[in-house]
This record gives C-alpha cells, structure tokens and sequence, in this order.
C-alpha cells in the first residue's frame, strides 16, 4: 500500500513510516553520492557522514508524514493543500534547527512547504509531468 493509497487524515502512523521509508532511502542515495564526490579521510568519517544525512532525511520525512497527518485531523480539512506546505514547512523548520540557522530554516519551511502544497494540487488536479510513453 502506497502513500496516496491510504486517505488523508487518517492513519497517520502508517503514513509516517511510508514517508520515514522513503526519506531514509533519499537520504542513503543522496550520501552515497557525497562520499563519492567528496571522498573522507577514512572509513569512520565516510560512516559518520552518511549516518547524519540519513538520519537527518529520515527525521525529515518522518516530521511531514506526521505533521501532515495531524493538521489534516486538526484543521478537519483532509484534502486542502494548506495540509501539506504545513508539513513542508515543519520540515524545513528541522532542517534549520539542525544546522543552527535560521535562515536555512526559514528558506527550507518556504521551499519545502511550497513544493509539498504543489505536489498535492499537482495531485489532485491530476497534474503529468511528462507523457505516457506511446506503444
């Protein structure tokens, strides 16, 4: 079962673990790439490294899911959008506070939050990004 599977304001616990799953998956990718790009010094700082991006992208993924979840029973608003640049936003607020700037958060709460709110209009609008393949 999928994230968009499961209705909105409901079930908030399996729809954090969906969003907790694939944050941490982002997250192993996205430090994989570091370390390639960027070699450490040694195995221990390779380990280091790619344990603190992928806890901190699960930690991201798992505050949306359950913040999204929340204001959508809060606010008894399921399908407004509003919902999810809520969540965006607490995870940009996050990002912030784990690398001690405010103006990382702020932009992150913005950035990220636009992009969920889109993500659902996109959603429920019935947005493509790009075509079918014609067979």
């Amino acid at each position: 079962m999928g994230y968009w599977d499961l209705a909105e304001g409901t079930d908030c616990v399996q729809k954090t673990w969906i969003t907790t799953k694939l944050a941490t998956a982002l997250g192993l990718v996205g430090s994989a790439y570091h370390i390639v790009a960027f070699q450490p010094d040694s195995a221990v700082a390779a380990l280091q490294r790619a344990t603190n991006t992928t806890v901190t992208m699960a930690t991201m993924g798992a505050i949306f899911g359950m913040a999204t979840c929340l204001s959508a029973q809060a606010r008894d608003a399921p399908d407004d959008p509003l919902n999810y640049f809520i969540g965006g936003c607490a995870s940009g607020i996050f990002l912030g506070a784990r690398t001690h700037s405010a103006i990382t958060g702020t932009s992150a709460c913005l950035g990220l939050g636009t992009l969920a709110f889109f993500t659902k209009v996109g959603k429920m609008e019935g947005w493509k990004l790009a075509a079918s393949p014609k067979l």
